[in-house]
């Protein structure tokens, strides 16, 4: 399972993101949008947006998301939880 977070550093919400991914053991891979224009460029192709935090998850995109949304969405893909 590939995991990529497109986050903005001192972002709440990505910062909620992460906490939740860490405390359910879920590897992944964080890009700073806000340093790395690639990273921006791909999160806005991704999503159409521009918002922060977004998640990749083998394809599977989440866009603008709190933690509850995202342990919700998780739950409805039915991905695993190590």
């Amino acid at each position: 399972m590939q995991i990529r977070l497109f986050i903005k550093p001192g972002c709440p919400w990505c910062d909620e993101a992460i906490d939740w991914l860490n405390s359910h053991n879920i590897p992944f891979t964080a890009l700073n949008v806000t340093r790395d224009a690639a990273a921006r460029a791909e999160m806005l192709e991704l999503t159409g947006q521009t918002k922060a935090p977004s998640i990749d998850v083998d394809g599977e995109i989440l866009a603008d998301f709190g933690a509850d949304e995202l342990e919700a969405w998780w739950k409805k893909k039915k991905f695993a939880l190590p």
